[in-house]
């Protein structure tokens, strides 16, 4: 299957037959069938790559449908916004959405000269799978459709000098909104919460008790999410907000805890628990234990109470 790779908003616009948009580094679309059904079946697509250059921010409500993003299929269950960092794919199977949809693109450039440009990269939904999209409240679609009209409005009308700093504004309203909502989606999805963090331990632990640590080393972020099926960050995030503490923090406690149990083995050395723990350099273990315990390895054996 051919990949279509826009390179431009323009060519975006082209392909899905919509009108040329009124500024090459923006665009905001509103579709709203009247005296129609309540539900929209949308076309199939081939794999669609944003180019490296622009954003996309989508807002509907999915009923049903697939949508594939790299490797992962999203969830549509009552999903209401996607958002897709420059350079990433999707392609769309089957998807029913309610009539009224909203769409955004911009241009890096577009951003130019503003601290958006800089402070949107700290937004890591840009960088989550799309099964990781917002689902929204009732409240919480009322304020962003609030949003998405007020940056239609100022996008529709006579473009001055002031028009591009408006329109800014309301975008970085309408990311500040969804990082809030996104935290507070994190908040409600407790027990999901907890769910991942249980695997995301077990995963550990089958990667110890196979020797894989000593074989293939410390095993990274990357590796964990992608066990997980989620992105990288997303999996950060969530462990942060159920533990207090990063990903690379539990995978630091799971490797000091397992290296207490074997340094009081009598017939380990600290060099072989290190090796065995994945470690290529004891003299890097024997920093970060002492730096998590308070004490060297060396120390914590000798004060160890003898059986």
């Amino acid at each position: 299957m051919k990949e279509l790779n826009f390179k431009t908003i323009a060519q975006m616009h082209n392909y899905f037959k919509e009108p040329e948009p009124e500024n090459p580094l923006f665009s905001i679309l509103h579709t709203k069938v009247e005296n129609a059904e309540s539900l929209v079946c949308e076309e199939d697509t081939e794999p669609v790559m944003l180019s490296n250059q622009f954003y996309s921010i989508s807002f509907k409500n999915i009923i049903k449908g697939e949508i594939v993003y790299g490797r992962t299929q999203y969830d549509c269950d009552k999903g209401s916004m996607l958002f897709m960092a420059p350079g990433q794919t999707m392609i769309v199977k089957g998807i029913v959405i309610s009539k009224e949809s909203w769409h955004i693109a911009f241009h890096k450039d577009y951003l130019n000269g503003c601290e958006l440009f800089d402070r949107i990269k700290k937004y890591n939904y840009f960088n989550y799978n799309v099964n990781e999209a917002l689902h929204l409240a009732p409240k919480e679609e009322k304020v962003m459709k609030t949003v998405f009209e007020n940056i239609y409005a100022e996008y529709h009308n006579n473009q001055d000098e002031f028009s591009k700093e408006i329109i800014i504004s309301h975008l970085e309203t309408l990311l500040k909104y969804a990082d809030r909502f996104y935290k507070r989606q994190f908040i409600n999805r407790q027990t999901i919460n907890k769910a991942l963090f249980t695997r995301f331990k077990e995963i550990l632990n089958n990667y110890f008790d196979s020797n894989r640590l000593e074989e293939k080393g410390i095993p990274t972020v990357d590796w964990l999410a992608n066990q997980l099926g989620v992105s990288h960050r997303y999996m950060s995030d969530t462990i942060k907000s159920e533990t207090g503490k990063t990903a690379v923090d539990q995978i630091n406690l799971y490797l000091i805890e397992e290296a207490k149990n074997l340094l009081l083995n009598p017939n380990t050395s600290i060099s072989e628990t290190a090796y065995k723990l994945g470690f290529e350099y004891p003299q890097y273990f024997s920093r970060l234990f002492k730096k998590k315990v308070g004490m060297s390895p060396k120390a914590y054996i000798e004060s160890a109470p003898l059986n």
